[in-house]
């Protein structure tokens, strides 16, 4: 009993510790007398699981993605950083052409969210924060959407 005991605290204190964010620094030869620069190894505007993260804007100054709807993830949630404020314009692009697929919600970064709404998305931005959209298919239409879509973000002032 003793030993089972020791077992539980030990998988209970392992389960609960943080995972720690990894990022590489490296040195050119040309910041060696001046201030080092500074590399992040991370993954851009890739779904990771059921969640796309937009870190990088393309060469047009859009956040673009490609990310997939399954039956495990039935909902893809597509997080960005928010500094100024404007109006968002985002759209969702499905490989197929149509699909019963749409933009479910947006959660402000007061926890505060808005929506349904439909393929194409227009709000205003006022605060500045993490958000986040739902992605998802219509509970009220028939077929649900399954499979790859693009989705692009534009913030305009």
């Amino acid at each position: 009993m003793k030993k089972f005991s020791m077992l539980l605290i030990a998988i209970f204190h392992f389960s609960c510790q943080q995972k720690e964010n990894k990022s590489v620094s490296v040195i050119t030869q040309d910041s060696v007398n001046t201030k080092p620069a500074k590399i992040d190894n991370e993954i851009e505007n890739k779904q990771i699981g059921d969640t796309i993260f937009m870190n990088s804007l393309n060469k047009n100054g859009l956040y673009t993605a490609e990310g997939s709807i399954d039956s495990l993830n039935s909902r893809v949630y597509v997080k960005f950083k928010n500094e100024k404020s404007g109006e968002l314009k985002a759209q969702i692009t499905p490989s197929t052409g149509k699909g019963n697929i749409r933009f479910n919600q947006i959660i402000f970064p007061d926890k505060t969210s808005d929506g349904p709404f439909g393929m194409d998305l227009k709000i205003q931005l006022k605060q500045k924060g993490d958000y986040l959209l739902v992605i998802g298919h219509s509970q009220m239409a028939e077929n649900p959407f399954y499979g790859k879509f693009n989705v692009q973000l534009e913030n305009k002032e």
